[in-house]
């Protein structure tokens, strides 16, 4: 259970921003890609907020963004093997699309964001924004000379992609990508004057608390419910969770990966009752994988810490790169992980 604090929770939260740029939820592998991609922040304290580029293409009615820089990924031999043994197929064909375009992800991405978000009809839509010195110029020059037509979508010009993905410059060194659907959702933000999350009022709080870390995400309260299941396991199916989760709000986390592995989580519920009661929960879980766990997880659970105060539930963990390692190779990272 709570050793899947950070394999677990992380891979639950990262779960619900479906990266297929389709309207279903992903497969649990995500999760532990965005373990991996993570990773790539060893030994560095950079940071990755949203840019306003990036800001004008999200909607409001948003489920889920995620956001990790990608700077020190070609850095760190350690992030590149995670990120190479976890990287779903579709994360895959991503850098694939990228790459039949002119761009090097590993060289030329600095920063990738995932948004999940509800379109008027309720359908989940995933859109994709990366940033980075690209090359616009030279894009375009190609796509030219390749007689490549673009779409133009109200002020926007939409771009084919392998895969069936499209992408849209936003700026030189933004582009948005996603299906044609989600991409479309995007531009209307920008360029039609549809809702946009700067007036989501919970979701930028979110944002203005965790973005200057180099790793954050954000989930609504449909996220956050779905993303604790997830993470409790057998646990929800026996406990008051049904109860409790009507009252949870919002939640965040943070990851780094300076001076070891360090995961935090905030669930913000409805009042101080519903806080104490989910951390509870949590806790039992933990007391739980202490008993059945293997020896690299007890450790590992040894460095996991569930609280509340008023209406949040925190949850912290941090561990050096050793046991972090040690934790990579155990049967229960094996499970997360595929």
């Amino acid at each position: 259970m709570k050793v899947e604090v950070v394999p677990t929770v992380a891979r639950a939260a990262f779960r619900t921003s479906s990266l297929r740029f389709s309207a279903k939820i992903i497969n649990m592998k995500y999760f532990a890609f965005a373990l991996a991609m993570v990773s790539l922040l060893a030994g560095t304290a950079l940071a990755a907020p949203l840019s306003s580029s990036a800001r004008t293409v999200i909607p409001s009615a948003i489920q889920q963004i995620i956001s990790v820089d990608y700077r020190e990924l070609r850095n760190s031999p350690t992030a590149q093997a995670l990120k190479d043994r976890v990287m779903p197929d579709t994360l895959k064909q991503f850098e694939a699309a990228l790459r039949s375009t002119g761009i090097d992800p590993d060289k030329d991405a600095e920063q990738l964001t995932f948004v999940s978000y509800r379109n008027a009809k309720g359908a989940l839509q995933s859109l994709g924004i990366a940033q980075g010195p690209f090359k616009q110029k030279d894009f375009l020059q190609k796509a030219r000379l390749k007689k490549i037509k673009p779409e133009k979508y109200l002020l926007t010009y939409i771009y084919p992609m392998a895969s069936g993905l499209s992408m849209a410059f936003l700026d030189p060194t933004t582009i948005a990508f996603g299906d044609t659907t989600a991409l479309h959702g995007a531009i209307e933000v920008r360029d039609s004057g549809a809702d946009s999350v700067e007036k989501n009022a919970q979701i930028n709080a979110l944002v203005t608390d965790v973005e200057s870390a180099p790793v954050w995400s954000v989930l609504d309260q449909l996220g956050t419910q779905y993303m604790m299941r997830s993470a409790l396991g057998q646990a929800a199916s026996v406990t008051d969770y049904d109860v409790v989760k009507k009252r949870l709000l919002a939640s965040d986390y943070t990851m780094s990966f300076e001076n070891g592995v360090t995961f935090d989580l905030n669930v913000k519920t409805s009042d101080s009752l519903t806080a104490a009661s989910l951390a509870s929960l949590v806790k039992a879980g933990v007391v739980y994988r202490r008993m059945s766990g293997s020896a690299t997880e007890k450790v590992a659970l040894e460095d996991t810490t569930v609280d509340s105060a008023h209406d949040m539930v925190q949850m912290h963990f941090k561990t050096d790169d050793q046991r972090f390692q040690a934790l990579l190779k155990s049967d229960l990272f094996a499970a997360v992980a595929h």
